[in-house]
Order: C-alpha cells, then structure tokens, then sequence
C-alpha cells in the first residue's frame, strides 16, 4: 500500500568551483542542502550537475542527496535520485527513492518525491512504501 507524506523544505543551493580535470567546466556543479518540515523531519545533503543553454528557459540538471530524519515517526536514512529538464519554460522533473538505499527504520523504503514551488516556498509530496507497513 502507497502512503503518502506532504509538507515543505528550505533549500540552500552553492557553486562549487570547477575542479582541475574533471569533466567540463560548461557543467556546474553545486552543493545542496535542505531542511524538511511536516511528515518528513529532516535535513540531507547533496551535489547537483547542472547545464544551461543558449535558449532562454532551456536547461537540465541531474542530483544525488542523501536525506536522515524521520518520515511519519519512522527515523533513517535514504537517498534521492533527481533528473530534470527545462524546455523554453516548461518544466519537466523527476525525482525517486534509489532503491535500496533506506537505513534502519526505513529499510525498503521505495518511491517518489513531486516538488512544487508556490510564491517563494518549496513544498513536497512524496508517495512511498515500505515493507512492514499495510
């Protein structure tokens, strides 16, 4: 059974530097962290490879965070896999549970986190499952 966790998240995105051989430094790198209120109590950490194009509102970008708190009282930790494009200002995002990933009370953790942006403030909805849940 799918159950569902809402609530809302603070993120703080940093460029890094480009680093001396390693890949291209037309692809940005940044640090994230956020900060989770509501079903889910936490905070992760992350980095993101990003690109940006000649055409205004084209871009995509690909992220790995590793988020620790607790999700409806259950405390652990997982990861989240992000991928997402923007075609001339329209969006396309998605962002999974990397299978396995879930530690300690969230072991066999899997699904899908749906962020939405409203006046300022970023907001999620992630669909979820685990295997001793009904």
């Amino acid at each position: 059974m799918t159950r569902q966790a809402r609530g809302s998240f603070e993120v703080k995105i940093t460029p890094q530097p480009p680093q001396e051989g390693v890949g291209d430094p037309g692809v940005g790198r940044l640090a994230i962290e956020k900060q989770f209120r509501g079903d889910l109590e936490g905070s992760s950490r992350g980095q993101m490879l990003a690109v940006g194009t000649a055409v205004d509102g084209s871009a995509g970008y690909v992220a790995m965070e590793w988020v620790s708190g607790s999700l409806h009282g259950r405390r652990g930790s997982f990861a989240l896999q992000h991928s997402g494009s923007m075609h001339r200002g329209s969006p396309q995002l998605s962002v999974t549970i990397v299978p396995d990933s879930g530690t300690d009370a969230l072991a066999g953790l899997a699904g899908t986190l749906d962020i939405k942006v409203a006046n300022g403030e970023h907001h999620y909805e992630l669909d979820y499952s685990l295997p001793d849940l009904p």
